[in-house]
């Protein structure tokens, strides 16, 4: 699969549709990286004309803003604005619900406007605009429960795009009593991911596990790279894994049309 950076296609005088923002997880982590490469090929299904900054993508500062430290995220924003400013960005697309929310939400005020989606949003917009279609044949019938990320649900409104593409699978799909708006937390968000448990007598993450196990499913669906991890690590710590397996919404796709 080839994916072209910005430089390489403004040396060639061109300007991609999207820029794919791939974003931390996505770049380092192994597990991640499998959501990064299906994206990539649902995008390559649908021709979209997109580029990633490669090299020249940094960190979006979530993690030091979350952490409190103002000054290192408006440090680390600033150099990504300038980046995205020198090559005229209009449209941004990413897999990081965290990406997504700092990019659209704390971007702006620093001068960085763009135009940005998250992947399931992106992803039903292709599939309205008639680019791309779903086999809902190799799916059909799995019992699927989804985990709202706080990022994309609570901070963003976004609950219906990731439901709608998991609905046009063909899979059996049960909510856990706790979704939408009042759905837990993975346990990762606000840079939770990089520190040492607080005291207490349960992990957060295997409190949302137990929240899916209990709609007896096959598959955990999820929207970001740091909510599956914790959902995996919650699925081992059950010891469930051969039973259950944690994917995100781009692999799911993926896979249902055998990409």
């Amino acid at each position: 699969m080839i994916v072209p950076t910005m430089a390489e296609m403004m040396s060639q005088g061109k300007q991609p549709e999207v820029l794919f923002w791939v974003g931390a997880a996505g770049s380092y982590d192994d597990r991640a990286k499998k959501i990064t490469k299906a994206f990539v090929k649902i995008l390559h299904l649908a021709k979209v004309d997109f580029a990633v900054l490669g090299t020249e993508e940094s960190s979006t500062g979530d993690a030091a803003k979350r952490a409190g430290n103002e000054f290192l995220f408006q440090m680390q924003a600033m150099m990504n604005i300038e980046v995205l400013n020198g090559y005229e960005i209009k449209k941004i697309v990413t897999c990081d619900p965290h990406s997504f929310n700092t990019l659209k939400n704390e971007y702006p005020e620093l001068g960085g406007k763009y135009e940005v989606y998250h992947h399931t949003q992106f992803i039903s917009k292709l599939i309205s605009d008639g680019r791309l279609s779903i086999d809902d044949t190799n799916l059909k019938g799995k019992r699927l429960t989804y985990h709202d990320p706080c990022y994309l649900g609570r901070a963003n409104d976004v609950y219906e795009s990731p439901r709608e593409l998991l609905r046009s699978l063909g899979v059996k799909m049960t909510e856990m009593k706790r979704h939408k708006s009042t759905a837990l937390c993975c346990g990762a968000g606000g840079a939770q991911m990089f520190k040492d448990a607080e005291k207490g007598d349960k992990e957060i993450n295997i409190l949302r596990t137990e929240d899916a196990l209990e709609t007896n499913p096959q598959i955990i669906a999820t929207g970001c790279p740091y909510c599956n991890t914790m959902m995996t690590d919650g699925v081992k710590f059950k010891m469930k894994e051969d039973q259950i397996i944690v994917q995100d919404i781009a692999e799911l796709i993926a896979e249902a049309n055998n990409l």
